[in-house]
């Protein structure tokens, strides 16, 4: 029997996590400390369960059983992060050879098991010691940044053809600097600013790096969470507010690194607020030549707005919600575990976007996702019978079907994760993964949906019921 959904000869089946997420061993191994093992210790409070970073997944000393069972289910591709304050402690200077060894048997092991490595070298873990220095406010930590790109391509280069520079370059923004929800924890708008701005500058420096070290049939990108923005209504005011909220929310990252120019609206917005960054002479050039070969998207949920109720409070911080109010559309699908929007077309409007506006640039969808508490309650028989992953994942490979279809430049889907891992301040609260993780034996165990996935990739489409 024929396949309902069938895709592109060679796409990518695979799964995306990174480094401080599923590796653990964060005083092992010679790792210098990031922001995140600093923040643990100081309020483990702000944690679910006080769960730190400490051994999460285990992938570092089990990663060879992990690669083993991706191959199992038919990944032909992982992403995964480097972490700078594993290979570079402190951030600079010395290169840690046991960070070298880790990463060289990694990238060995899964070339083995014939599954592509792409490798972000930024996701949300800056080494301690150059936050303490601004992190992203600091232009020496841009810096900085650079040479640990330089050494990376000059480490792992000659065996990974897809780099990264950043992953979700918004979040620390937004965690960080405007909403409270990442370390250093600050509130101020214009200093959120900055971080963003020298985040692109951070990316032009390693993009002409790479240039630089003539990787073969190397492509370098960056991987932006993209929200689409949904108006209330056709009513202006609420097109308005979608638009600022695109503005600041999508095309801060996307207009630099796939036009090679920041959109000129968001500017004057900024301005007229007194917030724009500091910049240097040559900084229009330099974000010019930061233009990707290759854009990662990953996509949880739509954001839905609509025109202010209310005037912003004119002693309050500036926010970009001074634009906008957030919308809760009556009627709409949600995950009640994440409070997440469960909207599956969005990733079909995203792709289309990037067709008609950003030249139809070689994309996949980097990550895309189901959290859920508790899912011991779907225990059957030994196994997670996680059907509401397997219909989120095959609803939005529908409408990405549909994309390709229509012409749209997509390679690849990749699950947010192979495995349970650990995220950020909400630690094990939701899992992701195909498989189960118990975090007391780290035992692996799939679940449904890896059985599932597994058909998927081999058949390389599926059928919908």
């Amino acid at each position: 029997m024929a396949l309902q959904y069938k895709f592109p000869e060679g796409f990518w089946w695979g799964s995306a996590t990174s480094a401080t997420q599923i590796e653990g061993a964060a005083d092992e191994g010679g790792k210098g400390r990031n922001i995140w093992d600093q923040w643990h210790e100081n309020e483990p409070n702000r944690f679910f369960d006080g769960v730190g970073p400490a051994s999460t997944s285990d992938f570092y000393h089990l990663y060879k059983e992990d690669i083993r069972l991706m191959k199992e289910i038919g990944h032909n591709t992982f992403r995964l992060s480097i972490s700078w304050s594993r290979l570079i402690p402190g951030g600079q200077g010395e290169i840690n050879p046991e960070a070298v060894a880790f990463y060289n048997n990694v990238i060995n092991e899964l070339i083995a098991q014939e599954i592509e490595p792409f490798v972000t070298l930024y996701h949300f873990d800056m080494p301690f010691e150059l936050q303490e220095k601004g992190g992203w406010e600091s232009r020496a930590v841009v810096e900085a940044y650079a040479k640990f790109a330089e050494e990376c391509f000059r480490l792992f280069g000659d065996r990974v053809k897809k780099w990264f520079t950043f992953n979700e370059p918004i979040v620390p923004v937004e965690g960080g600097y405007l909403y409270d929800f990442h370390y250093p924890n600050v509130v101020d708008a214009r200093r959120a600013v900055q971080v963003a701005y020298h985040t692109m500058i951070a990316h032009a420096r390693a993009v002409g790096v790479f240039r630089a070290a003539g990787i073969e049939e190397g492509q370098i990108g960056i991987i932006l969470n993209l929200t689409p923005s949904y108006p209330r209504s056709q009513h202006p005011a609420d097109l308005k507010a979608s638009n600022a909220a695109d503005l600041f929310f999508n095309r801060s990252f996307l207009d630099p690194a796939v036009l090679g120019e920041y959109p000129e609206e968001l500017v004057e917005m900024l301005r007229e607020h007194g917030q724009l960054p500091h910049t240097e002479k040559g900084d229009q050039e330099l974000v010019k030549s930061g233009i990707v070969d290759i854009l990662g998207v990953n996509y949880y949920q739509p954001r839905r707005v609509k025109a202010k109720e209310h005037l912003p409070n004119p002693y309050g911080p500036f926010m970009p919600d001074w634009y906008f109010d957030n919308y809760e559309m009556p009627g709409r699908k949600m995950n009640p575990y994440r409070g997440w929007e469960i909207y599956e077309k969005g990733i079909y409007d995203i792709m289309v976007n990037l067709r008609d506006n950003y030249g139809n640039i070689q994309s996949y969808i980097a990550e895309n996702g189901m959290g859920v508490e508790d899912e011991s309650r779907f225990v059957d028989n030994g196994e997670i019978q996680d059907d509401y992953r397997i219909e989120f994942i095959s609803g939005h490979l529908t409408w990405l079907h549909q994309a390709i279809e229509e012409g749209c430049n997509v390679k690849g889907y990749h699950l947010w994760s192979f495995m349970d891992n650990w995220s950020w301040m909400n630690a094990y609260k939701n899992r992701y993964g195909f498989f189960s993780v118990d975090i007391e034996t780290k035992k692996r165990t799939p679940k449904k949906s890896a059985h599932w996935i597994k058909q998927v990739a081999e058949q390389n489409g599926f059928n919908r019921a």
